[in-house]
């Protein structure tokens, strides 16, 4: 089979550094040879209808390597990232992989089946980066779907499902995506991403906590593996518990990611170098290095993200045609200290200081960048922390939340200045952290002779955080009735599908009843549209 392209296929990142090969193949080979070929029951749009684990019968043998799944992300129109780690023994050092390197083979094909087999070839995995490895497979078709598998010896990993991106100048129908965040290990089962996972969505989008760095803990649905993260080690092992979850393993089989952190994959509410409770002169440092190292191996994320220490390049851009461009930020790592001692605090002059910033320079330019360029008929801001300024004090006396972006009042404000001064089309930011939905229409309150919406913002609830969470609540009238921009409040866990269309985009609030015990089903709590040229939340 021809690649009619003038570079290698695909892109390998491993211990050994970035290597690069070209191996196409007309039949199924070795794989089929395996095994893997066969039908598989089918929910909507192809995805999977029924968790099947691994996709080859009686391949779980002694020493199955392929016991965290496979993921997919980051896609471009002509490629996307394949990731697995091998972990025969997950939560032993190492994940029992030992200290030599080993091939994991690898293919792609246009079929669910896998006859057609557009790349296949070699990864090594060694103990440097957890026996991870990165596939950034390159030379497919634009807007299509694909199937890719790992091998190695005669253990064959699940099969995953994943998705090129429209080109660049095309005006897609639809957009199917959903985004989640926050889900605590201990405090609940994630029955929201096996739901999310048979609506089969184009793309899922993770805003942040995918592990919660903290130790264990009695009297809760599970329980964490070990003592609270310190070391590189901790964090591989943190990273093992979570993705030995079937749930979220169907989630990334899939649909290919879009992620980025928080802080718990870290330390809860720390501020770039800052921790939020004293540490030793340099342990933070040192501390926040393991943890950006571990996130790295264990997310579908390019070479381009590879950590350097302490330091990593999270935020980036990608666009779904010209129907939606997204903004990934990263809110974390360039922060100044929370003013006033973190918490619910008046807005004082700490707040409002210029050199208080959300973003950091870099950053901050980057994202003013791509927005004033974007001919997007929808721009997304998909970040952590809520933006809308919203009040948590009842009564005459204002507080806003200091780790949120009100904490950083003036790089809120220059921002959404920005977004009215530049016309940007129809903005529209999604947010995680707070285990909670929200639907919030943003104002440029600080303006009150112009006041007007500038964009609408979707928080997305916890897959699991919190616990099982309730229907309603007092403290969701009051805070609504403070803060009249605010018109849906929800303490449930789940996630927000949205469909994007140039038309309208439509956000749906799924939510389940429990956590604390596996098995409940799915519903829509609340439904709200956005039309073009309006920052208003409609009701549907």
């Amino acid at each position: 089979m021809s690649c009619g392209m003038d570079k290698p296929p695909f892109r390998v990142f491993a211990d050994t550094g970035l290597l690069t090969r070209r191996s196409f193949a007309k039949t199924t080979g070795a794989f089929a040879a395996a095994g893997l070929l066969g039908a598989r029951a089918q929910g909507p749009e192809g995805a999977p209808a029924a968790r099947k684990h691994p996709a080859a019968a009686g391949s779980r043998k002694s020493g199955y390597p392929f016991t965290l799944g496979v993921a997919s992300g980051d896609p471009t129109s002509t490629g996307v990232v394949l990731w697995t780690r091998l972990a025969p023994t997950p939560f032993a050092p190492g994940g029992g992989m030992g200290a030599e390197a080993v091939d994991v083979e690898f293919q792609v094909a246009a079929d669910e089946g896998m006859t057609r087999i557009v790349a296949s070839g070699k990864a090594p995995a060694g103990p440097q980066w957890a026996h991870t490895v990165h596939v950034e497979v390159e030379g497919l078709q634009p807007d299509s779907w694909y199937w890719y598998q790992f091998k190695v010896g005669e253990h064959v990993s699940p099969l995953g499902r994943t998705r090129t991106l429209p080109p660049a100048s095309a005006m897609p129908e639809k957009l199917r995506f959903a985004f989640v965040s926050c889900q605590h290990y201990e405090q609940g089962y994630y029955t929201a991403f096996d739901h999310l996972a048979r609506e089969a969505p184009d793309l899922v989008i993770h805003l942040g906590d995918y592990i919660y760095e903290g130790g264990s803990h009695e009297g809760l649905p599970r329980k964490h593996n070990g003592r609270a993260c310190k070391d590189l080690e901790d964090y591989r092992a943190r990273y093992a518990l979570y993705k030995t979850d079937p749930m979220l393993q169907h989630a990334h089989e899939v649909a290919p990611w879009f992620v980025t952190w928080d802080d718990h994959e870290v330390a809860g509410n720390y501020a770039g170098m800052i921790p939020k409770d004293a540490e030793p002169p340099g342990e933070f440092v040192r501390r926040r290095a393991a943890g950006y190292q571990a996130y790295f191996e264990h997310m579908p994320l390019r070479r381009s993200a590879l950590p350097k220490g302490p330091e990593m390049l999270l935020y980036r851009g990608f666009d779904f045609g010209k129907l939606a461009s997204f903004q990934m930020l990263d809110t974390r790592q360039y922060r100044t200290d929370q003013p006033m001692g973190d918490g619910v605090k008046a807005a004082g002059a700490a707040a409002m200081s210029p050199a208080a910033t959300i973003l950091g320079a870099d950053q901050r330019k980057w994202l003013y960048d791509r927005l004033s360029a974007s001919t997007a008929t929808w721009n997304v801001i998909a970040q952590q922390v809520m933006m809308a300024r919203v009040d948590l004090e009842k009564g005459p006396e204002a507080g806003f939340n200091m780790d949120k972006w009100p904490g950083y009042e003036m790089d809120r404000r220059n921002l959404i200045r920005h977004l009215q001064d530049r016309k940007v089309p129809n903005p529209v930011i999604i947010t995680g952290d707070i285990h909670s939905n929200w639907a919030n229409e943003i104002i440029n309150d600080f303006d009150q002779d112009r006041k007007r919406e500038a964009a609408v913002e979707f928080v997305g609830t916890s897959i699991s955080s919190g616990g099982d969470g309730e229907e309603g609540t007092k403290r969701n009238r009051w805070i609504m009735a403070e803060n009249p921009f605010v018109k849906f409040r929800n303490d449930q866990r789940g996630y927000v599908m949205c469909e994007v269309t140039p038309r309208a985009w439509i956000a749906k609030f799924r939510v389940v009843d429990q956590v604390s015990k596996p098995g409940a089903a799915i519903r829509t709590r609340a439904t709200f549209r956005v039309d073009p040229g309006s920052s208003k939340l409609v009701p549907v």
